[in-house]
């Protein structure tokens, strides 16, 4: 139990920034703690339900609560997943071949196709999560904050790492059951959430595997940048999937 407790700790160590104190020796290895990453996921997305909903209440126009409710998640994660998004981006839109890409990758400036990149999915999220405004209940927040990080840990699952080094490496040897705890959680908040939700969960899962199948092709597997990206593309694709669901009725 000490154990789990540890690659939970991990967990929040690593995709967020809280305090999350010291990890005692010998600290487990991230592909170990890497079943915990869908549970983080409860956080950022409790954060950005309670932000967006008390902004509302306050009379904040919808987009601007919106706004307001992604940068809170943004910085509880310090921006970790949007860094990996603008990187893969560049690199796989610049690219000319695998080792430029990765070369990319490496670089912490941001060239246009991530700028591109981080404006059509902040945008895409914030004008989705205007639409939803209020009708944004706690179980669906939570249920894209988890499921976005479930996608990530598939990747990494089904992946090879593309490099002989970084976290992608770090992650390597994810074992099949870690996709166990995630799954569980997942089902819990869908029957929350009701029927609806396995749309949304679909179309989440459709945009994780459809980056993941071309960093598969260009790079030849994944990196740290490439698992936040999947993160980011499917929480995007899950606020516009749940916008639509609603809209729909």
């Amino acid at each position: 139990m000490t154990r789990r407790l540890q690659e939970l700790q991990l967990a929040v160590m690593l995709l967020t920034r809280l305090p999350a104190g010291r990890l005692a020796d010998p600290a487990p290895g991230l592909a170990a703690g890497a079943w915990a990453f869908p549970l983080v996921g409860l956080l950022p997305g409790a954060v950005l339900w309670a932000v967006l909903a008390g902004a509302l209440a306050l009379g904040l126009a919808p987009m601007g609560a919106a706004l307001l409710g992604l940068g809170a998640a943004a910085l509880l994660t310090g921006g970790l997943h949007h860094d990996g998004l603008a990187d893969c981006a560049d690199g796989l839109g610049g690219g000319r071949d695998r080792a430029h890409a990765l070369e990319i990758m490496r670089d912490s400036r941001i060239g246009t196709y991530g700028v591109l990149a981080l404006v059509f999915a902040i945008g895409l999220g914030a004008a989705a999560l205007a639409q939803i405004g209020a009708g944004l209940g706690l179980a669906q927040a939570l249920l894209i904050g988890v499921a976005s990080r479930m996608a990530m840990l598939g990747a990494m699952w089904a992946l090879p790492p593309a490099r002989d080094d970084g976290l992608g490496q770090q992650v390597r040897g994810v074992a099949p059951g870690a996709l166990l705890p995630g799954a569980l959680l997942l089902a819990g908040l869908a029957l929350w959430t009701g029927a609806g939700s396995l749309w949304v969960l679909a179309l989440m899962a459709a945009s994780g595997a459809l980056l993941a199948r071309r960093a598969q092709r260009r790079l030849g597997g994944q990196t740290g940048d490439v698992l936040g990206a999947v993160q980011l593309a499917s929480e995007t694709a899950g606020w516009v999937a749940l916008a639509a669901l609603l809209a729909l009725g």
